[in-house]
């Protein structure tokens, strides 16, 4: 009886767990969901080489500001009552300011989560 309810819970804690993760196409695994009008996105490398091929030390390197849009909320709620939906979409490659929004650890991987006020551009292809 006691083997059964033991089996039950790793059973159920493994659906849990699943449950809460969704892999995403850069393969992280992803259980945080962005509230109104926030955006999770995750900074591109920084650049380590120069326009004239001279290598940076990791200490002279600047913060990232672009980044791919991994998550967004479902939008601001307006006066009326009603969501203005999010401009920016999973997969957009934006830009935002330097010291813009919160930096966070998603599963080994930093993140930054912004309000999409802090956006100043969507990348196009």
């Amino acid at each position: 009886h006691r083997f059964t309810k033991r089996r039950d819970s790793v059973a159920l804690r493994r659906t849990i767990e699943n449950t809460k993760r969704t892999i995403l196409g850069d393969d992280i695994t992803m259980a945080v969901k962005p509230l109104d009008d926030r955006i999770l996105v995750k900074p591109l490398e920084a650049e380590t080489k120069t326009a004239s091929g001279i290598y940076l030390p990791d200490g002279s390197q600047e913060k990232p500001t672009q980044g791919k849009v991994v998550a967004a909320g479902p939008g601001k709620m307006n006066d009326d009552g009603e969501r203005t939906p999010i401009e920016v979409k999973k997969g957009d490659t934006v830009i935002y300011g330097k010291y813009s929004g919160t930096e966070i650890d998603v599963d080994g991987v930093e993140h930054v989560i912004l309000r999409e006020s802090e956006l100043l551009a969507v990348l196009e292809k």
